[in-house]
């Protein structure tokens, strides 16, 4: 059996970061992910996603993105049955992420550059890759490995 999803979407307010008893991180937060079609009226609907991320994952999310930001949330679909005040039982619908990744870039945001943003929790991007970090946020390097300058007094192509 398979559940896996991914989301990308927009957080509605800045995460807040709490610990369990025994000591283990935990954040939730909301993405607001637009749907890829427009109603009959010519408008699009947007879906408001709960996620919850674990340890240092949600150590991460805390630290590096606030309201506004855009997320890709990756994890699984966990459906919760629980009592309100009143005693009804009630059903919620949340992903647990696994991972978090940067939608955009820090220069989207209206904030800074994008070099030097921190990678996604447990995705580093190998060096191989210009050194950076994953989603294009890192520096591309001076000259990858593998490629020669070509001469632009020959006039053909190399190839």
């Amino acid at each position: 059996m398979l559940n896996r999803i991914i989301i990308m979407g927009r957080l509605v307010r800045d995460p807040e970061l709490r610990t369990t008893q025994s000591g283990v991180s935990v954040t939730s937060f909301t993405l607001a992910v637009d749907r890829d079609f427009k109603s009959q009226n010519g408008e699009k609907s947007t879906d408001f996603i709960d996620v919850v991320a674990w340890r240092q994952t949600a150590e991460f999310v805390c630290k590096y993105f606030s309201k506004g930001r855009m997320a890709v949330a990756e994890g699984r679909l966990q459906i919760r049955d629980w009592k309100d005040r009143d005693g009804n039982n009630r059903r919620s619908a949340e992903v647990v992420a696994d991972n978090v990744y940067f939608g955009d870039s820090k220069r989207d945001s209206a904030s800074g550059d994008s070099y030097g943003s921190p990678p996604p929790y447990g995705n580093p991007v190998p060096a191989s890759y210009g050194g950076g970090y994953g989603g294009g946020y890192g520096a591309p390097s001076a000259e990858p490995s593998g490629f020669a300058e070509i001469d632009d007094q020959d006039g053909d192509l190399p190839f």
